[in-house]
């Protein structure tokens, strides 16, 4: 069974002017142009895939601003759904919803990424997926993220609640608290100041290996008993 891919960050709601959204999504799509060529381009998603190319996003701050100031409503929050522009099964996609009242449903990035057969072998692999990770955390300064097989994700999680499972690459904001000490073939690395980000295998991991869902629970065990896995809540 070919598995599907996604990455996804979130944090809890936070109301910020248009022009703070504007300018982290911005710094987001400028991000994804230097990681693959693919992600270079974006366009509003519409009715049809014609509709949709007459509809290209210009990622600056500016262009966006207007986007969102379009799509805005009078509780603050704005959502944004873009597409790359690639034909079917080769192409990603991208929902960002920002500006969630505090307590209430929590904000997000969350990219669905190709299946064709190549168009994911230049994605979906550990380095880029990192990259992807890193650059939605440090545009969106969310509190945890994952980049993980769904087919994994919901063998293992009842409702997909956002940080409280393990993927193939997790990022944990310093907010939860220190990693504790992980199986030496994990890879283990700083997030600037801001987190850890964590893969489990430089290989591309799928739910159908013994080996990865195993180490994938191994990993989980060690985070939840460091109370680092627990849904995104409101912050003080």
């Amino acid at each position: 069974m070919k598995e599907n891919y996604y990455v996804g960050v979130y944090w809890p709601g936070r109301v910020e002017p248009v022009e703070a959204y504007a300018r982290r999504a911005a710094g987001f799509f400028g991000s994804l142009r230097t990681i693959e060529p693919s992600l270079g381009r974006w366009f509003e998603k519409a009715a049809s895939r014609a509709d949709a190319l007459r509809r290209p996003i210009a990622p600056n701050a500016e262009s966006l601003m207007g986007l969102y100031k379009a799509k805005s409503r009078r509780d603050a929050a704005v959502s944004l759904s873009a597409w790359n522009g690639e034909r079917d099964g080769a192409s990603t996609s991208v929902r960002i919803s920002c500006g969630s009242a505090p307590g209430g449903l929590s904000d997000l990035c969350v990219m669905e990424l190709p299946t064709e057969d190549e168009a994911r072998a230049r994605v979906v692999t550990a380095p880029v997926l990192a990259r992807i990770l890193r650059a939605a955390v440090d545009s969106w300064d969310a509190e945890w993220g994952v980049a993980t097989s769904i087919a994994h994700r919901d063998a293992v999680s009842e409702f997909a609640t956002p940080g409280t499972f393990m993927g193939w690459a997790t990022y944990v904001s310093r907010q939860r608290g220190p990693v504790p000490p992980l199986p030496s073939r994990v890879c283990v690395e700083p997030v600037g100041d801001k987190g850890t980000l964590i893969v489990l295998t430089p290989e591309r991991f799928t739910a159908s290996n013994p080996e990865h869902v195993e180490l994938a629970e191994v990993v989980r065990a060690s985070l939840d008993r460091a109370g680092l896995l627990k849904p995104l809540q409101a912050q003080p």
